[in-house]
């Protein structure tokens, strides 16, 4: 008999942070719902930590109580990493604050992307700068156009390096790992090249859905192992595309977050949406 443990939904999130936290003094302002909204893929002992975590800074606080606020910054570390005690040079911190505003701007802009929560150039775990995007709800499923909207949400940072310094720079390793990652995905696994076509030929090593090495299929030949790399660079080019001339006529949108991130470091999403004149 196989039994299935799937992670829990946000209804699901919200009644075990309500056993988590009945010891523990909660704000006025603390919404458990809002916390599940934005926790999707956290499991029981990753909301426990959490909890944790938001009443260890509610703490140094000198606080009576654990706050919104407390939360919220617990959510950041525990997905984007400790802040780094790292300083950065005028350069490498205007290149980052630029390499940031491309992400953001290009998740502000499009549709089907994940709506941007926070931008910060504070160093993070092993990054710069970190753009956090967060769903509006769980999802079940991955349609196309948001899974396009993923890829050029990570090549946007690249792009704004190119258009401001004429330049590449290390910076965008992890954003190609992940777009690569996704584009093969379409193509290998979820039929969503025309040339490949429906079927799965993909074989993912671990449980990640858009994360986690992917190899193809040893039984494939080499004139389809040469389209699929084809198709791969053919979505990944388009993408590029799309987010070179979106950020180029949107220029001025991009000059403004950047500053504002320069000057503030790490503005929360209605300082974004001002900056940009997206509010």
């Amino acid at each position: 008999r196989r039994v299935v443990a799937p992670r829990p939904d946000r209804r699901g999130r919200e009644e075990i942070l309500k056993v988590h936290t009945r010891g523990v003094p909660l704000a006025k302002d603390v919404d458990l719902a809002e916390i599940a909204a934005a926790t999707p893929g956290l499991v029981g002992a990753d909301l426990r930590n959490l909890v944790n975590e938001a009443a260890l800074l509610a703490a140094r606080r000198d606080r009576d109580a654990v706050s919104r606020e407390d939360f919220f910054d617990a959510i950041e570390k525990i997905t984007l990493g400790a802040e780094r005690q790292l300083v950065m040079s005028p350069e490498d911190r205007k290149r980052t604050a630029y390499h940031e505003a491309g992400h953001a701007l290009i998740g502000l802009l499009t549709p089907e992307a994940d709506p941007v929560h926070k931008v910060t150039i504070v160093p993070r775990g092993q990054a710069l700068g970190v753009t956090y995007s967060m769903p509006v709800d769980d999802r079940l499923n991955y349609a196309e156009p948001y899974l396009r909207a993923r890829i050029a949400v990570a090549l946007g940072g690249r792009v704004a390096e190119e258009l401001v310094f004429k330049v590449p720079s290390t910076g965008a390793e992890n954003d190609f790992q992940q777009a690569t990652h996704i584009a093969r995905q379409m193509v290998t696994r979820w039929g969503m090249s025309p040339r490949v076509g429906p079927v799965s030929i993909g074989q993912p090593e671990g449980n990640e859905f858009l994360g986690g090495p992917l190899s193809l299929s040893r039984e494939i030949s080499e004139a389809l192992a040469q389209v699929v790399d084809e198709e791969v660079r053919r979505i990944i080019d388009e993408c590029y595309q799309y987010t070179r001339a979106t950020l180029t006529r949107e220029r001025s949108r991009l000059e403004a977050l950047a500053e504002a991130l320069l000057a503030r470091e790490s503005p929360e999403e209605h300082e974004i949406r001002e900056v940009t004149g997206l509010a």
